[in-house]
Parts: structure tokens; C-alpha cells; sequence
């Protein structure tokens, strides 16, 4: 079954194809009758009959193929065809007058309510017409019998196919009305079991119709949509209104005047003539929901934040034991109080390697909750900056070598004098550098590059490891992310690069990740933290010194 009343099946009514098929017969069976007969004015009724026959004709061919013609196309064959013939055989007064009720009757035959107007007023042009023509045309050439015979095949054809057709029509809208009524039956039934009300508002504010669960109160047609809220809401609903109006749709919360304690949500959207169609929700739910999205949240950062500050407040509690395990083992191991038994010796030394690199991770925590916690204050000095980054270096040589890996420094030739802080552009040193060694194989090259680049102090450590997956580069640089095989990520904290983003930050700059699988990965960092004569004003060009022709270690 259609659920569009208004719009009729695609396939041809039986009662038009059979009211077709008896029009296309009685006007074939009267022409050969006439042809047989002979006589005066026997081939003007011959030809009459044979206009009237086109639009049958036609009508029939397309019911035979199951499709629909064009319905002013019909129309007009339909109102051409039938009407010539009715002229050419004396008009509105002669035998065949009937025939100008054949557009209605070829309506009416096919239930085309949207065309009956139209073909009305064809069959009444016709009417008038032909009754012109009969009042200025000369006596009929036609016989007594022959107009005898076109009359009535006139009268079968048209004035029974429009009572037929009446009928058929009248039969089609009644089955369109229990359709019609199916659906909306349907449509008020699923409307009501949603949880929203819909409103149809006119364009000055009056609801025309309400459907759905009675949120905002029952009977509401009539009244004003402005009213539905609280007094102290009306001007934020007539606000809304104005912008759905303009901009097409708007949505907004207010609490409803038929439910205080209450809470609706509207959608407004702009429809046809400016009219508004609403739809009410009922929004306590989730406010409630958002309510307590909001508070876990605020619980969650409030747990961050002190997790965070009880870490900072702890640096001294957690430094302090291990510099004690990091003091007495190393005397130990430098046997200042006498000889060991190697064994104890090798103890010693272990202690002092395991408590060196527990200290390590502990400041790396301990740094990041400080930031976290937005109490990490720089300890801003000028400096060289490739003192720094040369201690480092040294610092690192072992590592290097012991993992056979080059380790190669390119700095200026000349002093880079910065302002920042010297132990934070130590510890990004050593975090990149630290990184770059443990994912780079055996007989591969990490090298650190310090440069002044457009008034931005620039340090670059690129080596030539494994790389890392686009998946593994959006995640490094946020705390406790790590990338590699489970063996290198138990190696560390995850720590490093998100540390090292931070300290640029904090200086004003930036860290940019460059890697691909198999190429390597380069790391740079970019802080604005030169001093004269490499800052200069945005009109001049920043000088460019040169690198050392050899590495410095």
C-alpha cells in the first residue's frame, strides 16, 4: 500500500483500460458500419470517428505497456481528437455534441483528481465552441441513420465512460481516505510512543498543532510557544524564535511553566511559509548526565592535580635516600675505608649503577608532576649554549661506544650565547640524545646539530634507527607514551620526549617530530632564547654561524 495518499499507483486502472478498449471498438465497429453503407456524408462520420479514436488508441497502447503518459499530454489528446471530430460533425448541436464531455470522462476514468479543473474547464471551451459552430455551420451532409448512429455511439462513449468514471473515481477517493487514514493512524502512533513532542508554530508564535507525548502540558494548539516557559525564560524562547527565523534553527534548554522543577530542550527549525517546527525533549536526563560527566571530571582532575603536587612536594623525601644509597656505595666501591672481597666490590657497584638510574627516573617524574602542577619555574641564565650541549655529549660518549654507535656533535665555531635555563637545555639534550642511541643499531649514527636559525635557538639530534609508525609519532610527546618493541619501552618511563616538549614550552618554543620506519628520526627543537648579536630587529637577517669542520666532544 502507498503511504502517499495524494500520489495514485504507476500502473493503469482495469476500468481505463476497458472504458479505452470499448471506445477504440464502438468507434472501429461505427466506421466500418458506415464505410459499408456507403452514402452522403459517410466519410466525414468515417473521419470523425477515426479523431476520436487517437486518444483511445493512445490511452490503450499505454495501458497495455504498464506506464503512465504525461497528463497535460493526455489531456490535450484527449481534448484534440474528440473535440475535432465533435466539430467536424456539426459541434455542440450535432451528433456527436457529447463528446466534449470526453476530457472529463478520461479523468475521471483515470482518478486524476489534481487535472479534473482543468479538464472541466477543456470540456466547457469545447462546449462553447461547438455550440458556436453549430449556430454558424450549414445543415449536416449526414443521413438520419448516420447521425442516428454517430449520436449514439457519442452518448455510449462519453456520457457512460464519465458516469463510469465518476464512479471509479468516486471509489478511488474513498480508498485514498482509509489509506490516508491508516497513515496517519500509524504516524500519531509512533509520534506518541517517542519521548519528544512535536509543534507545528505559525509565524506569530501561535502553536497550530501539537503531536507526541505532552511534555510541555495537553492541548496546546492555540496557545502561545513563548508561554510554555517560565516568566523568567519567555525572553531567551522568543530570542530563539527570532534566530530560528532567520538563520533557520536554533536549540535551547529552559524549564517548562507546566514543570517547574523541569527541564525541556527545543530544536527549532524553519519550515515553509515561516513556519516553525518544534521539537521538545525532555532534558533532565541529561542534564543530570552532563552533571555528573562534569563533577567525575572535576574529581578526576582534582586527583591529578594533588597526585601531581604530592609528587613535587615529595622531591626532596625521595631524593634524599637515594643520595645516601648513591653516597655510601660509591665510597664503598672506592674502597676509601679499606680493602672489599671482590664480590662486595661488584655489590657496590651495582647499587651505585641501579640507584643512578632509579634517581634518573625519579627527577623525570618528579619534573613532569612539577610541570603538571604548574610549579616549574625556570632558573633562566646566560650562557653558552654549546657548553651545554658538549657536556652532554661527553657525558653520553660511553653509552655510544659501548652500543657502537657514532655520536657526532655540530656545533658553531663561535660562542652561541643564549638566555634559558641551563639544566632544562641539558636534560632535553640528554633525553634526545639518550633516545636516539637506544632505537639506533649497532654501526648506525646519531648526530646532534646547534645552530641560530631566523632569531630561534635550533638544536637537531636526527639519527639513523628504525623510525617510528605514524601511529607510534602521534602518540610519543605525551606523558608515559612510548614506542618500539616491549623490550625498549621497559627500558624507560616514556618520559623523555614529553619532558622535552615541555621544557621547550616553557621557554617559549617548540619540539617537531620527523620520522618514517626505516629512515630514522629527527627531532628538533626550536626556543627563543638567543641573545645579541643573533637577535636583531624583524627588518634584519639574523646572522647564520658557521658549524665546526669537526665534531666537538
Amino acid at each position: 500500500m502507498d503511504p502517499r495518499p495524494d500520489i495514485l499507483p504507476d500502473a493503469p486502472s482495469p476500468e481505463a483500460f476497458w472504458w479505452s478498449a470499448g471506445w477504440l471498438a464502438l468507434t472501429a465497429g461505427g466506421g466500418a458500419y458506415l464505410l459499408a453503407t456507403g452514402g452522403q456524408g459517410a466519410a466525414t462520420a468515417v473521419i470523425a470517428l477515426m479523431l476520436g479514436s487517437v486518444a483511445a488508441l493512445v490511452d490503450l497502447g499505454h495501458s497495455v505497456a504498464q506506464r503512465r503518459a504525461h497528463e497535460r499530454l493526455r489531456l490535450a489528446a484527449w481534448v484534440l481528437g474528440p473535440g475535432m471530430a465533435m466539430l467536424l460533425s456539426g459541434g455542440a448541436l450535432g451528433p456527436m455534441g457529447a463528446w466534449c464531455l470526453a476530457p472529463l470522462a478520461a479523468t475521471a476514468m483515470e482518478g486524476r483528481t489534481r487535472q479534473m479543473a482543468l479538464a472541466g474547464a477543456a470540456a466547457l471551451a469545447l462546449l462553447g465552441l461547438g455550440l458556436l459552430v453549430s449556430l454558424l455551420a450549414a445543415a449536416s451532409p449526414m443521413t438520419d441513420p448516420q447521425a442516428a448512429l454517430l449520436g449514439a455511439v457519442a452518448m455510449v462513449t462519453a456520457v457512460g465512460g464519465l458516469a463510469l468514471g465518476l464512479v471509479s473515481l468516486l471509489r478511488r477517493l474513498e480508498r485514498r481516505d482509509r489509506v490516508r487514514g491508516g497513515v496517519l493512524s500509524r504516524l500519531h502512533r509512533l509520534v506518541g510512543d517517542q519521548p519528544a513532542q512535536l509543534l507545528d508554530i505559525l509565524p506569530d508564535g501561535r502553536i497550530a498543532g501539537a503531536y507526541g507525548r505532552p511534555l510541555a502540558g495537553p492541548d496546546l494548539a492555540g496557545r502561545s510557544f513563548f508561554d510554555l516557559a517560565q516568566p523568567q525564560g519567555r525572553h531567551d524562547l522568543a530570542r530563539a524564535f527570532q534566530v530560528a527565523l532567520r538563520d533557520g534553527q536554533v536549540e535551547l534548554g529552559f524549564a517548562p511553566a507546566a514543570d517547574p522543577e523541569g527541564w525541556l530542550e527545543v530544536r527549532l527549525r524553519r519550515g515553509r511559509s515561516l513556519r516553525l517546527a518544534a521539537i521538545l525533549f525532555d532534558g533532565r536526563a541529561r542534564r543530570d548526565q552532563e552533571a555528573e560527566l562534569e563533577a567525575a571530571r572535576g574529581e578526576a582532575e582534582a586527583q591529578n592535580t594533588g597526585k601531581s603536587r604530592f609528587l613535587a612536594n615529595m622531591s626532596h623525601e625521595l631524593r634524599t635516600p637515594l643520595n645516601a644509597i648513591m653516597g655510601f656505595s660509591d665510597i664503598m666501591r672506592s674502597r676509601l675505608f679499606g680493602p672489599l672481597p671482590d664480590r662486595y666490590g661488584e655489590y657496590a657497584e651495582l647499587i651505585h649503577e641501579s640507584g643512578r638510574h632509579l634517581l634518573d627516573l625519579i627527577n623525570d617524574v618528579l619534573d613532569m608532576s612539577k610541570i603538571e602542577a604548574e610549579r616549574y619555574e625556570l632558573s633562566r641564565e646566560a650562557f653558552d649554549g654549546r657548553e651545554a650541549v658538549n657536556a652532554v655529549l661527553r657525558l653520553m660518549r660511553g653509552q655510544a661506544d659501548r652500543a657502537g654507535v657514532q655520536l657526532r656533535g655540530v656545533l658553531p665555531r663561535e660562542p652561541l650565547e643564549i638566555d634559558a635555563d641551563r639544566r632544562a637545555l641539558k636534560q632535553i639534550a640528554l633525553n634526545l640524545i639518550s633516545n636516539a642511541l637506544k632505537f639506533t643499531p649497532r654501526n648506525g649514527a646519531v648526530t646532534v646539530g646547534l645552530q641560530a636559525v631566523g632569531g630561534m635557538m635550533e638544536l637537531v639530534v636526527a639519527d639513523t634507527g628504525m623510525g617510528m609508525s605514524p601511529e607510534d609519532l602521534a602518540r610519543v610527546g605525551r606523558p608515559y607514551e612510548q614506542a618500539g618493541d616491549a623490550e625498549r619501552r621497559a627500558a624507560g618511563t616514556g618520559l623523555g620526549l614529553s619532558l622535552v616538549r615541555s621544557f621547550a614550552e616553557l621557554h617559549g618554543g617548540e619540539m617537531i617530530l620527523e620520522s618514517a620506519v626505516g629512515e630514522g628520526t629527527t627531532v628538533t627543537v626550536r626556543m627563543p632564547v638567543l641573545l645579541p648579536p643573533y637577535v636583531q630587529s624583524e627588518d634584519a637577517e639574523a646572522p647564520h654561524p658557521e658549524p665546526a669542520a669537526a665534531p666537538v666532544l
